[in-house]
């Protein structure tokens, strides 16, 4: 069975250790669980393209301003879900490859290692690197992919389905002009800083 009906996701391996147990790209015909497994607290049962249609459709917040809502993101499933569909064929024309596979990669070079948190000790606070878990490096990059994308899209000539397929195959790439690549190597510049 393939996902969506086009796409293999036999051909799919995650080779960094980390993110293994966590991506889940089971072959579905359809990726919608209606809320079925909300109860899993890893979200490890989630199928990530199910998980990045959902990102899109609520881009949410960044810092503390709310972003506003464009008529290509108003929380509709199905709207969503074919802009990823057609961003993936799109991924297929370029690239040749299949796109679940390149998508894969996207998440293992645009996930970060390292990050920094505040540590308050004796009334002072000072930043300390820290590992960042598997969960919390899938969200971090999926959040990133669809924040790289919604930027590229927003008040500009190119549509959200080219913006999500240039920000998937340049974090594939490990390209420089990838918003995910960008913020993963700060967040783990300022971790080296800060041990």
């Amino acid at each position: 069975m393939k996902v969506f009906g086009m796409f293999d996701a036999s051909e799919v391996s995650i080779s960094d250790p980390g993110l293994k147990r966590v991506v889940n790209l089971d072959s579905k015909l359809l990726l919608k669980s209606h809320g079925r497994i909300k109860y899993d607290p890893t979200r490890a049962k989630v199928n990530v393209v199910e998980r990045l249609i959902n990102l899109l459709q609520v881009p949410g917040s960044r810092g503390k301003k709310h972003r506003i809502i464009t008529g290509w993101i108003t929380g509709k499933h199905t709207r969503c879900t074919k802009i990823v569909i057609d961003a993936f064929k799109i991924i297929q024309e370029k690239t040749g490859e299949n796109p679940l596979v390149v998508f894969a990669r996207a998440i293992e070079n645009g996930a970060p290692r390292d990050e920094v948190t505040s540590i308050e000790y004796g009334g002072a606070k000072y930043p300390q690197a820290v590992d960042v878990s598997p969960r919390r490096r899938l969200n971090l990059v999926l959040r990133y992919i669809i924040n790289g994308s919604y930027d590229k899209a927003f008040n500009k000539k190119a549509t959200i389905v080219e913006s999500l397929a240039k920000e998937i195959m340049a974090a594939a790439a490990n390209s420089g002009e990838s918003y995910a690549i960008g913020k993963k190597n700060d967040a783990e510049k300022q971790a080296d800083a800060a041990r």
